[in-house]
C-alpha cells in the first residue's frame, strides 16, 4: 500500500509543477542584489528525512540521511527552508521543496514562484502654476508598473494614484506642503517635500467666462450703434422736404399777421408820457439877505424856511414804438 502512494505522489508531482509553471502569478517578490529566505517551514525535520530543493525543475539542493549531496549545509535552517543570496534576475522562477521518508513516502511537498525586480529609485517632484491651479508631477526612471501616491502636510490623499495631481489655487490659501511617494512589490521611495508659491487670481471668474463675457458686451453694443444708424436713416427718409417757395409763402403769410395786430390799449397806459410841472423860480440873493438880517428873536420863534429845491431836468420822453411800413413782396 505505501508503494503505491508513493507510486501515486511521483506521477502526480509533474503535473502539478507544470500546472504552477503555466501560472504566470508570483507569490513571491524580492529585489535585485538582496537575500531572500524562502517562507517553508517543517517541524521535527530528522536525519531519517530526506530533503530536496529544485529550482525550476533543476535540483539545487539534496540532503538524505543526514548527509548533503548538493548544495551548501549553511543553505539550509533548521525547518527545510533554503536561503537565497544576492538574488539576481536568474533567481527568478520556480521553487520546489520536498520531504519525504526513508521509504521514499512523501511528508510535505511546497511550490511557489519567485519574481525578481528592481528597487524603484528616488522620484522628483515638480509643480508649475498656471491661472487656476497648480499642477504637480512625480517625475521617476522607468514609471511602468509602479503605484503612485500623494500626500498633503504628511497625510496620504486617497484616490490619487496617478502620477500627476492638479490641486485648485482656492485650496492653497494656507501654507501646505506636497510631496510624491514610488513604490512597487519590493521598495518605496518618497519625494522630497514641496511648498508650492502659486497666488490665487484677482477675479473669482475663470479666464474663458470673462472673455465670453467681454465678447458679448462688445456685440450688444455693436448691434446697438447699427440699430441707432438705421432707425436715423429710416427717419430721415421719411421726413417731409420743404419746398423753397413754400418756405417764402410761409414768411409772408406770418409778416402780414404782424400787420395786422393792432397796438393793445396795455400797453399805451403804460408808456404815456405824464407832464412834469415846471420848475421854480429860484430867489435872488437879496431876498436871501434879507431873511438872514432879521433879529435872532424872531428867528428863534419861527421855523426855518425851507427853500423848495430845484427840481432837475425834465424826464425824457418814452419814444412809441413805430408802425413798420408794408413791405412790397415780390412773388
Amino acid at each position: 500500500m505505501a508503494h503505491f502512494v508513493v507510486a501515486v505522489g511521483l506521477i502526480l508531482l509533474p503535473v502539478l509543477i507544470d500546472l504552477s509553471a503555466g501560472n504566470n502569478t508570483c507569490n513571491l517578490y524580492a529585489a535585485v542584489g538582496e537575500s531572500l529566505t524562502l517562507p517553508f517551514a517543517f517541524g521535527g525535520l530528522g536525519n531519517t528525512h530526506s530533503l530536496r530543493w529544485t529550482h525550476n525543475k533543476t535540483i539545487i539542493f539534496t540532503k538524505q540521511k543526514g548527509r548533503v549531496t548538493k548544495g551548501k549545509p549553511e543553505d539550509i535552517n533548521a525547518t527545510g527552508s533554503i536561503l537565497l543570496k544576492n538574488v539576481g534576475f536568474s533567481s527568478a522562477g520556480i521553487y520546489e521543496a520536498n520531504i519525504s521518508h526513508s521509504n521514499g513516502t512523501i511528508v510535505k511537498a511546497w511550490m511557489d514562484r519567485l519574481c525578481v525586480m528592481e528597487k524603484v529609485s528616488k522620484p522628483r517632484l515638480d509643480h508649475i502654476c498656471d491661472s487656476s491651479a497648480v499642477n504637480f508631477s512625480c517625475n521617476v526612471a522607468k514609471p511602468q508598473g509602479l503605484d503612485f501616491s500623494w500626500t498633503l502636510n504628511k497625510k496620504t490623499l486617497l484616490g490619487e494614484t496617478k502620477q500627476t495631481l492638479r490641486i485648485s489655487l482656492s485650496h492653497l490659501k494656507e501654507e501646505r506642503t506636497f510631496a510624491c511617494s514610488v513604490a512597487n512589490k519590493v521598495s518605496v521611495e518618497s519625494s522630497e517635500t514641496v511648498r508650492p508659491a502659486c497666488k490665487a487670481p484677482l477675479l473669482c471668474f475663470k479666464p474663458q467666462v470673462v472673455v465670453a463675457v467681454l465678447a458679448g458686451g462688445a456685440g450688444l453694443i455693436f448691434f446697438l450703434l447699427i440699430a441707432v444708424v438705421a432707425l436715423c436713416c429710416c427717419v430721415r427718409r421719411t421726413k417731409p422736404q420743404t419746398n423753397p417757395r413754400d418756405k417764402q409763402e410761409i414768411k409772408m403769410l406770418s409778416v402780414k399777421k404782424q400787420e395786422a395786430e393792432p397796438i393793445s390799449p396795455e400797453y399805451e397806459a403804460m408808456h404815456n408820457i405824464q407832464s412834469s410841472p415846471s420848475p421854480s423860480p429860484k430867489p435872488s440873493p437879496r431876498a436871501c439877505y434879507k431873511n438872514v438880517s432879521q433879529p435872532y428873536a424872531q428867528t428863534d420863534n419861527r421855523p426855518l424856511q425851507m427853500f423848495p429845491a430845484a427840481e432837475g431836468q425834465r424826464s425824457s420822453p418814452v419814444p412809441k414804438p413805430r408802425t413798420k411800413n408794408a413791405q412790397t413782396l415780390n412773388i
